[in-house]
C-alpha cells in the first residue's frame, strides 16, 4: 500500500496523536479528529498535550499540509483509512463503550466501498464484529467484508518509554475476513517495522487484555510478597533482585505504591467482566490482582503512619512532602494514579500534604490543585517535610539532595539504596530513620536514610 491516500485517526490523545505524527511522516494525508474543541485548537496551534509529541514534532507535521487537526466529523469524506482511538474507560465496574459508539455513528455516513477501518481501543472480545460493524452498516447500508475493510489492532504505546515507541513495537494485526486482515497489516506495514496477523479480531482484542493482565497478576504478586515480607523482616528487593540473576523461568517485576494510567487499572477488569458476562463464573486471578493492588495505597498509609510514630509524630498535622503524582517513572501521566489516592488518604487524615512532579502539568489533575501544594524539590521543602514519600522515581529527581536534607523517608520504589541516600560527609546521626531488623525491631540507623515499602 502505498501511503499517499486519506487517512482520518479518530481520537488525538496519547494513542492517536504519535499514530498521525508517524502516518504525516510517511506520506499521509492525515485528518487528526478530536472532539474537543480546546484540544484541537492547540494542535491547529502546534502546542502538544501529548508527552511523547512535542511542539517542535507536530509544528513540523502541520508544515507538511497533510495534518488537519478537526473538531467535527464534517471533515471525514474522501477518506480511505479510518484508525479508532477513542477511550474506553470502566463506569461502576462495567465496560463504557459509549465513545466507540459515538465514533460509529459519526463515521457511518461518510463511510465509502473499499475503504479501511480499525478499531484500537482497548476492549472486550467481540467489540469490532458484535459492536462497530452493524452500527456501521446500519449508518451507512455497507457490510464488513464484502463492502468494506474492518480490524482490530491493539495499541501498544507506552508513554515516556525511550525504547519501545510505535514504529518499533511489533503491531497486532486482524481483520474481520480475510480481505479485511490483508488490507489492516498493508496499512500498518507502511507505518511500523513489523506487523503479527492474528486470526480473528476477538483473538486480537483477547491479545491485548492478556498482555495488561499478565502484567496487572505479576505485580499483585509482588506487592503483596512486599506487604508479607517487611512484616518478616525480610528484604524483599534483594530477593527480587537475587531472583532476577536467574537466566530463565523468572520475569522480575518490582513492588510499588499501585498501579496507574491508561491500562493495568482497567484492561483486565474489561477480561473479567466479559467472562462473567459470557460465562457466567469470575476470573478470580484478576479479582484478586484487583483487590491487591487497589488497597497499596492503604498499604503505603500504614507505613506512613509507622514511620511518624516512630518518630513520635502523628499523622494530623504533620508535615509530608509526596515525590511523583505520575503513575510511572519519567511520565506525566497521572491517570488513575496511586499517588492520588496516597494524597487523599493522608488529607483526610489531617496532614499537610505538598507534592513535587516536574512532569505532571494537567490542570485536571484532582489532587494538583485541590488538594495538596505543587512545590519545587529544594532544600527548604525537603527540611520542612515531617515525612517524604517518594511514589515515582522521575530521573529528574536528586537523590544526593533528598538523603541530604530529608529527615524521614518512606521509598515505595526504592529509588534510595543505602549506598546512594547518604553523602559520606553527613555528620553521624543527622538523620533518625526506623528500619526494620530481621527479628522486627526497629533501629536507628543513619546509614540508612530511607523506609521501603
Amino acid at each position: 500500500m502505498e501511503p499517499a491516500g486519506r487517512l482520518v485517526v479518530m481520537g488525538q490523545g496519547y494513542v492517536g496523536l504519535p499514530l498521525a505524527m508517524r502516518a504525516v511522516d510517511v506520506g499521509w494525508h492525515v485528518v487528526g479528529l478530536e472532539i474537543d474543541e480546546t484540544r484541537a485548537a492547540k494542535l491547529a496551534r502546534a502546542e502538544s498535550y501529548v508527552e511523547d509529541v512535542s511542539d517542535a514534532t507536530l509544528a513540523a507535521a502541520l508544515a507538511t499540509g497533510r495534518y488537519e487537526p478537526v473538531s467535527s466529523p464534517d471533515h471525514l469524506d474522501g477518506l480511505d483509512v479510518v484508525v479508532i482511538t477513542v477511550p474506553t474507560p470502566l463506569r461502576d465496574g462495567a465496560p463504557d463503550l459509549s465513545f466507540i459508539e459515538q465514533a460509529g455513528h459519526a463515521l457511518a455516513p461518510y463511510l465509502r466501498a473499499g475503504a479501511i477501518v480499525i478499531l484500537e481501543s482497548t476492549t472486550y472480545p467481540g467489540t469490532t464484529e458484535d459492536l462497530l460493524a452493524p452500527l456501521l452498516r446500519a449508518g451507512s447500508g455497507l457490510v464488513a467484508g464484502p463492502d468494506f475493510h474492518l480490524g482490530y489492532s491493539p495499541e501498544r504505546i507506552d508513554p515516556g518509554n525511550p525504547t519501545w515507541g510505535l514504529v518499533n513495537t511489533p503491531k497486532v494485526v486482524a481483520g474481520v475476513d480475510p480481505g479485511s486482515l490483508a488490507a489492516v497489516r498493508a496499512f500498518y506495514d507502511t507505518l511500523v517495522e513489523r506487523t503479527v496477523p492474528v486470526s480473528s479480531t476477538r483473538t486480537a482484542e483477547l491479545t491485548k487484555l492478556l498482555e495488561n493482565t499478565f502484567r496487572h497478576v505479576n505485580i499483585a504478586l509482588v506487592n503483596e510478597l512486599a506487604m508479607c515480607a517487611e512484616e518478616l523482616g525480610v528484604d524483599v528487593w534483594e530477593a527480587i533482585e537475587a531472583a532476577a540473576s536467574k537466566p530463565f523461568g523468572f520475569m522480575r517485576f518490582d513492588p510499588g505504591p499501585g498501579v496507574g494510567g491508561h491500562c493495568l487499572p482497567i484492561d483486565p477488569s474489561y477480561l473479567s467482566w466479559r467472562v462473567q458476562r459470557s460465562l457466567g463464573r469470575s476470573f478470580r486471578f484478576v479479582e484478586l490482582a484487583n483487590d491487591i493492588n487497589n488497597h497499596m495505597p492503604d498499604h503505603v498509609l500504614r507505613r506512613a503512619i509507622e514511620v511518624l510514630n516512630d518518630r513520635g509524630k502523628a499523622v494530623r498535622d504533620s508535615r509530608v512532602l509526596l515525590l511523583g503524582l505520575a503513575y510511572k517513572k519519567n511520565s506525566g501521566d497521572a491517570r488513575e494514579s496511586p499517588a492520588v489516592r496516597v494524597a487523599t488518604l493522608l488529607v483526610d487524615l489531617g496532614a499537610r500534604v505538598r507534592a513535587v512532579d516536574p512532569h505532571v502539568t494537567d490542570p485536571q489533575l484532582p489532587v494538583g490543585v485541590e488538594l495538596v501544594g505543587l512545590v519545587e524539590l529544594g532544600p527548604g521543602e525537603l527540611a520542612a517535610a515531617d515525612l517524604v514519600i517518594v511514589l515515582a522515581d522521575h530521573d529528574l529527581f536528586d537523590r544526593a539532595l533528598v538523603g541530604r536534607y530529608a529527615s524521614a523517608v518512606l521509598d515505595t520504589r526504592h529509588w534510595l539504596t543505602p549506598e546512594m541516600s547518604i553523602p559520606a560527609q553527613r555528620r553521624q546521626g543527622e538523620v533518625d530513620v526506623a528500619r526494620p531488623t530481621a527479628a522486627g525491631a526497629s533501629v536507628v540507623n543513619p546509614r540508612d536514610a530511607v523506609e521501603y515499602l
